[in-house]
């Protein structure tokens, strides 16, 4: 099962001196279960062993966005990707029709964007209404501009959870960050 939090992995909203590394094991520290690795511009060979290395981490769950890696628990696919032969996936999805379509392929969940207005992707939207995160046939994370203020009412609006990005990569305390959101999602 999907936890109610997630985060996406982008090395380039960390503070400069930051590593990846150190903040995803820092946010694991605080209580965070699974993580997605985006990072797709990395040489495949280093993206492999950033894979293996977040892998080690006690307790973490992860998962490896859009490209299979046998170190990875599972992969998470973007909206239009061919579902793979093997292990759970997951998909990126941008409406509820999108969701359910995910769900007859065997998504084991998804991500429905966006949520909110994202300093990430600005532009991106508009949000989704709060009615398109209820009733889905697979655990469905809000995943767009989520942080502190909001993910409650994601859940409250039927997602399963959320899943953060740059409330936590652009943060001064990713792990205090992700404290703050285990508080508020009940964790």
């Amino acid at each position: 099962m999907i936890p109610r939090l997630v985060l996406l992995t982008d090395r380039s909203q960390l503070s400069l001196g930051r590593g990846l590394l150190r903040t995803v094991r820092e946010c694991a520290g605080a209580g965070l279960t699974a993580v997605v690795v985006r990072e797709h511009d990395v040489d495949p060979v280093a993206r492999r062993a950033l894979v293996a290395e977040l892998a080690a981490i006690d307790g973490l769950t992860v998962i490896s966005s859009r490209i299979p890696d046998e170190a990875a628990d599972g992969t998470h696919l973007a909206a239009d990707q061919v579902v793979p032969s093997d292990g759970p996936w997951g998909r990126s999805c941008h409406s509820a029709a999108a969701v359910a379509r995910a769900a007859e392929q065997g998504a084991s969940w998804a991500t429905l964007s966006p949520y909110a207005t994202s300093a990430s992707k600005p532009g991106h939207g508009p949000p989704l209404p709060a009615t398109a995160f209820a009733a889905h046939p697979v655990p469905v994370l809000a995943l767009a501009g989520v942080d502190v203020r909001n993910a409650a009412a994601a859940v409250e609006a039927g997602a399963h959870g959320v899943a953060v990005m740059g409330a936590v990569m652009r943060a001064a305390d990713p792990a205090g960050v992700v404290e703050a959101l285990l508080r508020v999602l009940r964790c």
